[in-house]
């Protein structure tokens, strides 16, 4: 989201000379010489960060933190101040100024103190606003960063096809979340999405799971089972952690998936099925190739397009967003009422590795939430692995 700042200074240099560098950072601008005109701004929601000067032609400019104090979604206000205005500045911050800059401004230091604004704009959108309907769809993907952005771009264009995707990422990316969204925005949202963890299947077991088996077939198949590849027909399968499939599996899957048939377990007839398949794998799958550990042809036959998920660590600035849907989740399932994160907080979660990525995000924040007795996550809610 690009946010649109509100600049409210009566001199018309400075309202041009910084007007001017935001817009050339990306940011839309709006100019307010007085503080009626900011009111204007303010009242019609059109602004997401503020800039405000201190003396104003038709008021004192810390008094709009106390006039938009009861404002649901209050723009974070960064005042900026003369060099006599410290100890004014010290309470604006106590009355919820966002930040204060001095005069004259340093723009990289305008910068920093706007990004960290605009985290909590981030933050607030995915608090305060149920996504429309097909994000809502999506499972809440969060595609702020260009990161996410191309991989969403591509999950698009494959979602049109009905070709094999192999989805790569480190463990807790997402990685069936955007198996998912692509079933949804495919031409077979209305069909079957299964999914199964093959590391979570004994590979004795798994072929039954996969081409389903006939009575008698092995001890304890009592009656006719109906495998998943057959269930998903005309729709998708789904294989997480495909690395872990023995060789004599993967060498029948791939079987399945060029003559687009299998056999049950135990059954001499051909079943014809139509099945897009995703899979996924936490591993490098070329590196287990050359130690012999995963089939060529195989991993060539799902890889007719691959998504790789970043690391959430090469793409902090979704952050902010991911952590307020987690919140916004968290919150009915809990009986809670946070409202969000402070900004000391956001920037301890966002200097953080995240060596478990998304998945450790989101146990994070539901774990901050268990020990936050007060409208807002702090440090001292966060696990000591982040705050060391």
């Amino acid at each position: 989201m690009t946010a649109t700042i509100l600049l409210v200074d009566d001199e018309e240099n400075a309202r041009n000379n910084i007007g001017s560098y935001l817009e050339s950072e990306g940011y839309e601008v709006l100019l307010a010489a007085n503080l009626e005109t900011a009111r204007e701004h303010i009242s019609a929601q059109e602004a997401d960060i503020i800039l405000l000067d201190v003396r104003l032609p038709d008021g004192y400019g810390p008094d709009l933190l106390s006039e938009t104090r009861q404002l649901p979604n209050r723009p974070p206000i960064i005042m900026i101040t003369a060099y006599g205005d410290i100890d004014m500045a010290v309470e604006a911050m106590k009355n919820g100024a966002h930040d204060f800059i001095q005069k004259p401004i340093k723009f990289e230091r305008l910068e920093q103190s706007i990004e960290r604004a605009q985290d909590i704009v981030d933050m607030r959108e995915e608090l305060n606003h149920f996504r429309k309907a097909q994000r809502e769809e999506l499972n809440t993907i969060v595609i702020n960063s260009d990161a996410m952005k191309e991989v969403f771009r591509k999950a698009q264009r494959a979602a049109k096809r009905s070709t094999s995707i192999l989805i790569t990422g480190e463990t807790g990316t997402g990685k069936e979340v955007l198996a998912k969204a692509i079933h949804r925005m495919g031409s077979r949202s209305d069909k079957p999405f299964i999914d199964i963890n093959c590391a979570a299947v004994q590979n004795t077991m798994l072929e039954s799971e996969l081409f389903g088996h006939e009575a008698g077939a092995f001890t304890g198949a009592q009656k006719r089972k109906r495998g998943l590849m057959e269930v998903a027909d005309e729709g998708i399968l789904f294989l997480d952690e495909i690395s872990s499939m023995s060789e004599d599996m993967q060498a029948k899957v791939l079987r399945a998936l060029e003559e687009r048939s299998f056999r049950r377990v135990g059954s001499t007839t051909s079943i014809h099925v139509d099945v897009q398949i995703l899979a996924a794998s936490n591993k490098d799958l070329p590196q287990l190739i050359e130690k012999g550990a995963f089939r060529e042809d195989l991993y060539y036959r799902l890889k007719v397009l691959n998504l790789e998920i970043p690391p959430l660590r090469k793409h902090p600035t979704d952050i902010p967003a991911l952590a307020g849907h987690f919140i916004k989740q968290n919150n009915p399932q809990m009986g809670l009422n946070v409202e969000g994160i402070t900004p000391e907080a956001l920037k301890l979660i966002k200097s953080y590795e995240w060596p478990g990525n998304i998945r450790e995000l989101r146990n994070v924040i539901e774990r901050a939430m268990i020990f936050c007795d007060d409208a807002v996550i702090d440090i001292r809610h966060l696990p000591g692995e982040l705050q060391r």
